[in-house]
């Protein structure tokens, strides 16, 4: 990695697209996700230190941690990093709309395509297993744990939760509709391996993902994605969650209609690293606790 842990959470934005997208999400999981940015910050945040000698032997330890390439926090980051890189293939140029509290959309129109349903369904649950894959990396553990992340999930709290339901939102609900997981579903089962090998995401974080062959990392996608569906479904029902109340939500910055949502979603994953941003979070979180514990 280019960048130390420290730098990468003094660098977070405290006001832009993304950070304006996940507040408008505040509505799924109130008060959930506080967008703590600064390394120093967050470990006061995390383990309610005040010393300041104190609060640097931890950001040592934290950043000894993550330097120490036989642990898996490296990894877990890039994985964050990268996925949100291959959504941003459509174009960086729409990325300088992002000045100023409301983002005109109507010009973006001419720069964007929606992805096909397909795409989207594919891209959806390869980030799904990004989310699981990261976790195994961030616990030590094998990364084709799949029964230990299920059990996670009830756990999610701060960023890793509004990461999760940002997933539901931008890539299940809002681009695909509601019956997003169906047509998940549907779009696994009709891919073959060479199908998934022309897939951006994949071809990106493959390497990561545990299978061996390529029908083999196929089949553990649908496998993530089949053990998943059960938790964010329970999401979207308790919560009430459709396309229209997301919509509504985002409507403080971006102007569009209802009947345009497969070009919102386009808009999304062009403009915000939700990702990346709260994974970022999530793993300054881990290794402060850790580091902490270990002090």
């Amino acid at each position: 990695m280019s960048k130390p842990i420290f730098e990468l959470v003094d660098e977070l934005s405290t006001n832009n697209m993304t950070t304006r997208a996940l507040r408008a999400l505040d509505f799924v999981v109130p008060g959930e996700w506080q967008n703590i940015v600064g390394f120093d910050n967050t470990i006061r945040a995390v383990t309610g230190e005040t010393d300041a000698a104190f609060i640097q032997q931890i950001g040592e330890r934290a950043v000894y941690l993550y330097n120490d390439k036989s642990q898996g926090y490296q990894r877990a980051m890039w994985l964050y990093q990268t996925v949100d890189n291959a959504d941003k293939a459509l174009g960086a140029a729409a990325l300088a709309n992002k000045v100023g509290e409301n983002i005109p959309f109507l010009g973006l129109l001419n720069r964007l395509t929606p992805k096909a349903n397909k795409a989207q369904a594919i891209d959806l649950t390869i980030k799904l297993v990004v989310e699981l894959v990261a976790f195994c990396q961030i616990n030590g553990i094998p990364g084709d744990s799949i029964g230990d992340f299920v059990a996670s999930l009830s756990d999610y709290s701060g960023e890793s939760l509004m990461r999760m339901v940002a997933l539901v939102c931008f890539d299940g609900l809002v681009p695909l509709g509601p019956d997003f997981l169906l047509q998940a579903t549907s779009s696994l089962n009709q891919t073959n391996p060479s199908e998934l090998e022309q897939n951006q995401t994949y071809q990106r974080v493959h390497d990561l993902i545990p299978g061996g062959s390529s029908q083999g990392k196929l089949n553990f996608i649908g496998q993530s994605f089949d053990s998943v569906k059960g938790w964010m479904s329970g999401l979207v029902t308790s919560r009430g969650l459709t396309p229209e109340k997301v919509v509504k939500n985002l409507h403080n910055f971006v102007e569009i209609s209802n009947d345009k949502l497969d070009y919102l979603g386009a808009f999304l994953d062009v403009t915000t690293n939700y990702y990346e941003h709260t994974g970022t979070q999530t793993l300054a979180r881990r290794l402060i606790e850790r580091a902490s514990a270990e002090i």
